[in-house]
């Protein structure tokens, strides 16, 4: 760990600016050369596995002797598998259609000039994130092949993981030819604050926060520097009367399903009165046998004694565990209702079969994103169609739900005209 440590003695502003300075030369290389450097960084993960998963171990038996959350330990965790599923994300990247320079008509025209837009990179973009060692490699993949540098600040629970995967990277990246200031690892053992490297909005062209919810608000309080929320967990879905159980039921435990991070995980589960009492009762014996625990509201818990009262402040509040809360309700106006005032607001869901209430769901409900009879499990490698998701996220504006590509690109519009006619 001898050169992770000396490469670990670096300034963060230093390194802010040093990013930016390359970050122009950056923008400028070829679409065949970003890919062919995603390729490769591919290609370095896979070769350094050993070492990486070593680093790792280190990594975890630190964090318990620390006492670190078992769900911080559940993200740290590395395995083969998921290493190799990041190795398939950036050789999947490499091979995807350049996003930049992809030209679209202008929404408006000027009297005797062509006018188009065009996507282009942002600049330098930093990832501050919990555990999730493999995640700054897929942010790098993302943000060398739309053009970007990138800043990784990950937890010190991470920090021999994510140190040897930087140092891999960056080696991949110097043999394709590209700046190694284009990627850089603020090491945790410096205490890097996050304020200090969040309100660099000179340097900085966006920031990524990834992790508990704590994490992404501390980072949306400090930052000057423009913010993109990633969410999990506080997914509601709404049961209609009409809706099915075996719908119900499905949906449910697939949103679950999603590993190491099941960022669109049902939590919530409101159920109309006039739902059939027995099918509420199989729904509640199948996830318990799933290892589920199971809370309600009071009017719940004092019908089913063995539901645990959920708090008023749970209703608004991620689990991110295996623990489901579930509440009456009085039909599809006061469940929409609801979830706008309790939702995480990125994935919400609704069980039926009358038409008329789900046009009524997807419209009222303001989240990012509407399932309707649809598991709304979240896959950060989708089998079908161009794209790789980094996570998800709830504001509003044009980076709203899936973090994709497009996220880290910024519309450039050129008008172009012949002078005065």
């Amino acid at each position: 760990m001898t050169e992770a440590s000396l490469e670990g003695a670096i300034d963060p502003l230093a390194a802010l600016r040093e990013a930016y300075a390359v970050s122009w030369d950056v923008t400028n290389i070829s679409g065949l050369t970003r890919s062919h450097a995603v390729q490769t960084m591919a290609h370095a993960l896979k070769s350094q596995q050993n070492e990486i998963l070593e680093a790792n171990t280190l990594d975890l038996e630190i964090s318990r002797e620390m006492a670190v959350p078992d769900l911080l330990l559940d993200w740290l965790k590395l395995t083969p598998e998921r290493l190799q599923t990041a190795v398939q994300i950036l050789e999947r990247l490499s091979e995807l259609p350049d996003p930049i320079g992809r030209v679209m008509t202008g929404n408006f025209q000027v009297d005797q000039c062509q006018t188009y837009s065009q996507l282009m990179p942002l600049g330098v973009i930093a990832l501050i994130y919990e555990a999730f060692p493999e995640l700054g490699a897929i942010a790098a993949g993302l943000c060398i092949k739309t053009g970007n540098c990138l800043i990784l600040k990950g937890g010190s629970e991470a920090s021999h993981s994510n140190s040897v995967i930087a140092q891999a990277l960056r080696g991949a990246l110097e043999d394709s030819g590209i700046p190694t200031a284009s990627l850089q690892l603020l090491p945790a053992e410096q205490g890097t604050s996050i304020r200090e490297l969040v309100t660099q909005d000179r340097y900085l062209n966006l920031v990524i926060p990834y992790g508990r919810p704590g994490l992404v608000q501390q980072v949306v309080r400090q930052a000057t520097a423009p913010v993109l929320r990633s969410t999990m967990g506080n997914c509601y879905l709404y049961w209609s009367s009409s809706g099915s159980l075996d719908m119900a039921r499905w949906m449910i435990l697939d949103s679950h399903q999603s590993e190491p991070d099941p960022v669109n995980a049902i939590e919530k589960v409101l159920i109309h009165r006039r739902q059939n009492p027995s099918s509420v009762t199989m729904l509640w014996n199948s996830l318990r046998e799933k290892g589920f625990q199971l809370r309600g509201d009071a009017e719940l818990v004092e019908e089913f004694p063995d539901l645990i009262l959920a708090e008023e402040s749970e209703w608004s509040q991620a689990y991110l565990d295996r623990v489901i809360s579930f509440k009456a309700m009085d039909g599809m106006g006061e469940a929409i209702d609801w979830i706008n005032q309790h939702s995480s607001g990125h994935a919400d869901c609704l069980v039926t079969e009358s038409y008329q209430e789900s046009r009524r769901f997807a419209l009222g409900v303001y989240s990012a994103s509407t399932y309707i009879n649809a598991s709304p499990r979240f896959y950060r490698n989708p089998k079908r169609g161009d794209a790789i998701f980094l996570g998800m996220s709830n504001q509003k504006g044009h980076r709203r739900g899936l973090i994709g590509l497009e996220s880290f690109t910024t519309m450039k519009h050129i008008i172009q005209g012949m002078g005065q006619g």
